[in-house]
């Protein structure tokens, strides 16, 4: 449960346990556990951890464990549970956070009025500054797939509350809503009759609604979506790597190694579900490129889509984690990796704003003020596992970003990276 907060969806972290509610450690409670709390309880996601002693001290029970979610969508009771030594969890550490809410609002889960909260207020958004790519990152951060509809008519617009002037510019890459650039508009004339709204196609799962067919493995094969439950052609006459590497990410098989058509006597007979596929390559589904929806096969376009992936022995991302250490906050620290099984330092050969900002975003942590070299925050030890990190600040993950191989290197601790994010 969440105690003590403004709002059932935000507060102090407590669990029963032993038949005791006692408050959970904070030691490496982030923001994907955070996540798997707030859809466990109905709240949408995490906005925020909060610093200090916001939602006052539990009753001096500390459970001293620590859940590690790292792959989306993962349920709190799913996840796998360590046990953390006492001095890891003394009195007053709490986990603490401020979930969403419900943001599709008069519909089901995955469809109705979007609304957005500033401060503990909950308002809705303007139709004429509403588009379709940014509703679609809306549904892939809410877990619901991507966006169908947002021409909605008068369906989910009844109700209360201001209307607020903030329109988002999304490119399709973002991972959720708050990464795109926002504007306050001066004074759009909207009523509330004039609200967004979005219908998403509702959460199949990215196993379930990508697949790849015909193949040596799961993670090779013809390219088949399903789209209203049912499996459908990809059909490009423009099918390059860029797209396959959007496949291969969303399927957790590594890298694009060969994208291709297949020939006249492999193609698929059913449905075409995409067609005209043109990704920038870094999306993080393929509905998130532009795409063309269609049931007729244009003329001239004819070709199903095939795509070989390095394997998902080589997707790493879900057994890598991330770590700020030695700093006086949250945010602020020597960074560290943990990969295969030992965590290490990074290099701080190159180590600049754009990379710290990686590191930053993926840990929940707002922004980089400063980037910090020769072991700022004090020397680590054992292994150094990356060197000349080079990100363009796009990236989701800082191991995603240009490097030396893992653990090849030419430092010293004296030369650890560290963060100072906002």
């Amino acid at each position: 449960r969440l105690a003590n907060g403004s709002t059932t969806c935000s507060g102090r972290v407590e669990l029963l346990h032993g038949g005791t509610w006692g408050t959970l450690c904070d030691y490496l409670w982030d923001v994907p556990t955070a996540n798997s709390l707030c859809q466990h309880l109905d709240c949408g996601v995490a906005l925020l951890i909060p610093d200090g002693q916001s939602f006052g001290k539990g009753n001096g029970s500390v459970w001293n464990g620590t859940f590690s979610c790292e792959k989306k969508g993962s349920h709190l009771g799913n996840c796998p549970v360590s046990v953390l030594d006492h001095d890891k969890c003394p009195a007053g550490k709490d986990a603490r956070v401020v979930c969403s809410g419900s943001r599709l609002v008069n519909g089901t889960t995955c469809s109705g009025r979007v609304e957005i909260r500033h401060g503990h207020i909950w308002g809705r958004l303007c139709r004429s500054h509403w588009n379709l790519q940014a509703a679609n990152i809306l549904c892939n951060q809410l877990n619901c797939g991507y966006a169908k509809s947002i021409q909605t008519g008068d369906l989910f617009v009844d109700g209360n509350g201001p209307v607020w002037r903030d329109a988002f510019h999304c490119e399709g890459t973002e991972s959720c809503l708050w990464d795109c650039p926002q504007v306050t508009l001066g004074n759009p004339s909207c009523s509330a009759r004039e609200a967004a709204t979005v219908i998403c196609s509702g959460n199949p799962g990215a196993a379930e609604s990508l697949r790849l067919s015909g193949g040596e493995s799961r993670c090779d094969g013809r390219v088949e979506i399903s789209l209203y439950g049912v499996w459908s052609r990809v059909l490009d006459d423009d099918w390059d790597i860029k797209d396959a590497h959007v496949v291969c990410r969303e399927l957790q098989c590594g890298f694009a190694e060969k994208a291709y058509y297949l020939p006249r006597s492999e193609r698929g007979l059913g449905l075409v579900g995409l067609r005209s596929v043109q990704c920038a390559g870094n999306e993080t589904q393929l509905m998130l490129c532009k795409t063309s929806h269609s049931q007729t096969v244009p003329t001239g376009v004819a070709e199903d889509v095939g795509v070989i992936c390095s394997g998902e022995l080589l997707c790493k991302k879900y057994r890598i984690r991330i770590r700020l250490v030695n700093g006086t906050k949250r945010c602020a620290g020597r960074v560290e990796l943990y990969h295969n099984g030992i965590w290490g330092t990074i290099c701080d050969d190159n180590w600049d704003l754009l990379d710290a900002n990686v590191a930053c975003k993926q840990l929940g942590c707002g922004h980089a003020i400063e980037a910090f070299a020769s072991a700022h925050y004090g020397e680590g030890s054992g292994q150094i596992w990356l060197d000349d990190v080079n990100c363009t600040g796009s990236e989701s993950d800082l191991w995603t970003c240009s490097s030396r191989a893992w653990g090849q290197h030419n430092c010293q601790h004296k030369e650890d990276a560290g963060v100072l994010c906002s």
